[in-house]
Formats: structure tokens, sequence, C-alpha cells
């Protein structure tokens, strides 16, 4: 390779223009409206499809992996209690007994056991203000809380919070829609600050037809957490340090992959967040159960293990999940695929179209 030419580790090969008006602000009418652009690693070849095609452009024996994840209200907003100036957050996680974590914003320096006093976006006259006490700060800004409550934190957050939608969708306070829009049709464990948003487009309907196609589907859980809403501040992967978040695959899914693999089926990984599930509980070779905190930045050169085909939405220039998807497909062919899709107008990001990798 040139050297006047990016490198696989270089942050700029991962880059492409995207033009402002193709950026998905509003979800389709329909979840399984959305167009599918499929690329075929073998053949090099790209075709434009919709979503309702899925189940015909997988096989019989094929097992799709969704993420069960549920998204929380987890922006909250509200004011210092001291001086009454404006404060939002965003929370993060829960932590033992009632500590809650997350980042906040205001004006001025916020200090170890002053109190911020949050108030309900969507009906703050008859729901009272809760006191929240910070304890101590880490060193990448997270706080970890105390609310004046007993109250189970993400019971509070559904009185107090809303959905935190990506800022490139330019409203702060989320729309009804985007309260059912914003969750996949299965969401079930309560814990992600962002949807995993490629499993956005199916319905019950759709799920039902790829399994009367022989095409069933297993459940892993990764909560989307703050390393979503940050992008790589180095030029160079192997210098990233890369965010963690946590994930679950049971011993019954484990089982269920290792059966579809050993059938000659193929595992299709239902976005990014289930793909970094998979690779981690498969660095054996052999998918096994995992529960835990992952790490995992998957990057040119990669060796896949826990899937075959991945389908996904279209991805921010620079991002950790653009660097996974161009590893698996191929950084030019990935190129051109986004290339094409910029021409022919897909809608980009949470919101927009799809990608089937085959």
């Amino acid at each position: 390779m040139s050297a006047d030419l990016p490198g696989i580790d270089d942050l700029d090969t991962y880059s492409y223009e995207l033009p402002e008006e193709l950026i998905a602000k509003e979800p389709p009418e329909q979840r399984d409206g959305a167009r599918l652009l499929v690329l075929n690693r073998a053949e090099q070849t790209i075709e434009h499809r919709t979503i309702r095609d899925l189940p015909g452009l997988l096989r019989s024996g094929d097992r799709l992996v969704l993420n069960d994840t549920r998204v929380v209200p987890a922006r909250i907003i509200g004011y210092r209690t001291s001086t009454d100036g404006k404060w939002e957050g965003l929370f993060l996680r829960r932590g033992e007994g009632r500590d809650w974590h997350f980042i906040s914003q205001t004006r001025g320096r916020l200090l170890p056991g002053e109190t911020v006093t949050l108030t309900s976006i969507h009906d703050p006259d008859s729901t009272p203000p809760l006191e929240v006490k910070l304890v101590e700060r880490d060193d990448e800004g997270v706080w970890r809380a105390e609310p004046e409550s007993d109250v189970d934190a993400f019971e509070l957050l559904q009185k107090y919070g809303t959905v935190p939608l990506p800022p490139y969708m330019q409203r702060k306070v989320a729309a009804d829609s985007d309260w059912e829009r914003y969750q996949t049709t299965f969401a079930a464990t309560p814990g992600s600050v962002a949807a995993p948003t490629a499993g956005l487009h199916f319905t019950p309907e759709l799920l039902a037809e790829c399994g009367e196609r022989g095409i069933d589907h297993s459940r892993v859980t990764l909560h989307v957490g703050i390393g979503t809403f940050r992008p790589i501040s180095v030029g160079q992967l192997s210098q990233h340090d890369m965010h963690s978040e946590w994930c679950e695959l049971s011993e019954g899914t484990a089982q269920q992959l290792r059966q579809t693999k050993a059938d000659g089926g193929r595992v299709v990984s239902v976005g990014t967040t289930s793909v970094r599930t998979l690779e981690t509980a498969s660095r054996s070779g052999a998918t096994e159960s995992w529960s835990g905190e992952t790490n995992l930045f998957i990057r040119p050169p990669y060796e896949f293990q826990g899937i075959d085909c991945l389908l996904t939405n279209f991805h921010l220039p620079k991002s950790t999940l653009l660097v996974l998807v161009c590893a698996l497909a191929g950084t030019e062919f990935m190129k051109e695929a986004y290339r094409i899709a910029v021409e022919h107008r897909y809608r980009f990001f949470s919101y927009g179209d799809a990608m089937l990798i085959l």
C-alpha cells in the first residue's frame, strides 16, 4: 500500500460523505417498511431489496439472533438544588443498593455531596420532584449518585425520564411515537440507553414468516451504553480504548447456536450488538454461555467465530460500528456499498434503512 494512502488501522479509512437530508429523523410509516441493501460477499454483488424480502433471502435452517434489551427512559432533567440552575443527565446503569450511575451537564462545577432535583418531563405538575445526592465522580465523568427514594431505578425513570434519542434526530424530548418505535417489539430486559436499531425493523408477523420458512430465532442481551455516543478520538484504531457493555448469552441459546452450525445452518446476527455478544461468547472457537462485561473491539483484520451473516443499519462515519462491518465485509466492498446507498438515497442511522451482509 502506498505510504500516502490510509491503512486499515487509520481512522480516516472509515469515513464517507453523507448528505444531511439522508439522515432519518423519523421512523418509516411501517416497522418493516425499510429498504434493504443486500451484500453477497462470495459473489461481490450488491442488490436492492426490502426488509419484507428477508425471509426469502435467508435459508431454511438459518437462525436469527435478536438482542432483547429494552431502552429505558434514561434522559433526565432538573436543576441544581442549591442554585436552581438548569441540569440534565443521562442515566447509564444501576449500581449497588440504590445507586445510580449517570453523566450530566450544568453550568459550573458539580461537587460530591451536592444534590440535584429531578422534575418529570411528562407530568411536572402532578409528579413531585425527586432529589438525588451526588456521591462521587470517576475519571470518565460518570457520577455515582443516590436518589432519595427506595423505588426501583427503572420505575423512577418511567416517571421522570424520557427516551434518549441520538443527537442527529434533533429533538431532546422524545415524541409519543418514539416511545413505541425506538423500542423493538421483542424488548424484554431493561438496561439500554440506545436501541439495538437493526431489531427495530421486525414485526411479530415478519418473525412468524421467518419461522414458517424454517428460520428460527434466539435471543441474547446486550445493554447499549454510553460508548455508543462517544466517537473515536484517536487517529489509529489500535490506540482506541473500547468501551465496555454488559451482555449475556444463556446456555440454552448457546446450545441452539451450536446445533445450527452443526446442521449446516448460518447464524444471522440482527445488529452489531448481537455480533459483539456472539463474538465475545465464541472466542474459544465454539459458542459458550456468557454473562458479564465485554470490551471487544472488532476491527480489521478479524476472524469471526460466532456469526455468519449480519443484518444492520447504516452507521456513522468513523464509528466503531462502521469499523465492525468493514471487518466482516471487507473495507473496499463496504465503501462501495455505502457509496451506492448514498447514490440511491437510502435513509441512514437509527430510524433508517438496513443492510444484509451474506
